[in-house]
């Protein structure tokens, strides 16, 4: 690595980010407490990390007891890939142009239990939640661990267990948006993307490894991907019984989605596009066309918002398509570390 010429750019792009995050640490920058509680989850690296499911994670912890209520949790990112600007909050007529697919996609799980919302400027699109949605509790911050304008509550720091942040290098020689240290920031840090027999002492390897960085009292807790039965975008039900398929991802790191498909389906081939990939109906019409006979196209839930509204109604009925749902799943010691986590934090704001 030490050869690489990208290593002193990294460098040198790591070095003005740690001056910022001292500007801001120091007050230099001005940064923003909300008056609504904020959980920021986010990451160190350039996406991949598997932040969407855990967000969804924690919709579903702070879902209403009572349907009939109105949202006390909102979701809060950029939305990422959009071809809006500015504050807005999703509604029925959103796309993925207007919204973002991460967005759309809560939207369409979530929509009518929860607010979701998109704004590039945090602190200000808090400030116009709060303003418009005055029985709200809890603001899930989605990718904003980079935006030092907003001080959250609790500070999710997200690594993926396939390529840890602890041995990766700042643009443009890997994939760090700024250096190591900035995970002395995080109020836990969560390796994802685990095997579920991950042994105790990798476990403990790990976490001496993150420590380096955090601080020492932060725990660090383990999580693993569960992937779902396929669901038909015609009917939104589960089907267990489509074996054969062809794969379709827009993902930063579609590598660990390959290899469950792989293993769990008979998978004919893998069509791999870039991370958001804006899908038109002319990749729709390709992807079509080479779906041999007998096979389903297989895809993600990020995808599958933006598959869809490229359909016909009488394509969405017929056609064999399906996306695969996703979650997160802690094992089993930091499961119950996360819940305490959780309620402490609950208890105290």
């Amino acid at each position: 690595m030490s050869g690489n010429i990208l290593v002193p750019l990294g460098y040198l792009y790591g070095s003005v980010m740690r001056v910022r995050n001292a500007f801001y640490d120091n007050g230099l920058f001005k940064k923003e407490r909300p008056a609504l509680r904020v959980i920021s989850v986010g990451n160190l690296t350039v996406g991949g990390t598997g932040k969407t499911p855990l967000v969804e994670f924690l919709i579903k912890r702070y879902l209403p007891q009572d349907t009939g209520q109105l949202p006390e949790t909102a979701t809060l990112s950029r939305g990422y890939g959009r071809k809006t600007s500015g504050f807005r909050v999703a509604a029925n007529t959103d796309t993925a142009q207007t919204l973002g697919d991460e967005p759309l996609q809560i939207y369409r799980k979530f929509g009518h239990l929860i607010r979701v919302c998109v704004g590039e400027r945090r602190a200000d699109a808090l400030r116009q939640m709060q303003q418009l949605f005055p029985q709200l509790r809890q603001v899930l911050l989605d990718d904003a661990y980079q935006h030092r304008a907003v001080d959250p509550h609790l500070n999710l720091l997200l690594s993926d267990f396939n390529r840890p942040f602890y041995t990766d290098y700042p643009f443009p020689a890997g994939r760090l948006r700024e250096s190591r240290s900035g995970a002395n920031r995080a109020d836990a840090v969560i390796i994802t993307k685990c095997p579920d027999a991950l042994s105790a002492d990798e476990q403990e390897r790990i976490k001496q490894a993150v420590r380096r960085y955090s601080r020492a009292d932060v725990p660090v807790l383990f999580a693993g991907l569960h992937y779902g039965q396929p669901v038909a975008f015609a009917t939104h039900r589960s089907d267990d019984t489509r074996q054969n398929v062809v794969l379709v991802s827009g993902l930063a790191n579609a590598d660990p989605l390959d290899a469950y498909v792989r293993q769990s389906f008979t998978m004919h081939k893998h069509h791999r596009f870039a991370d958001h990939y804006a899908y038109q109906r002319a990749d729709l019409d390709r992807l079509l066309a080479a779906l041999p006979a007998g096979t389903s196209l297989l895809t993600t839930e990020k995808d599958w918002v933006k598959l869809d509204a490229l359909l016909t109604p009488d394509e969405r009925a017929t056609l064999p398509l399906y996306y695969l749902p996703i979650a997160v799943r802690f094992l089993p010691d930091s499961a119950r570390q996360f819940d305490q986590l959780l309620a402490a934090f609950d208890a105290n704001s």
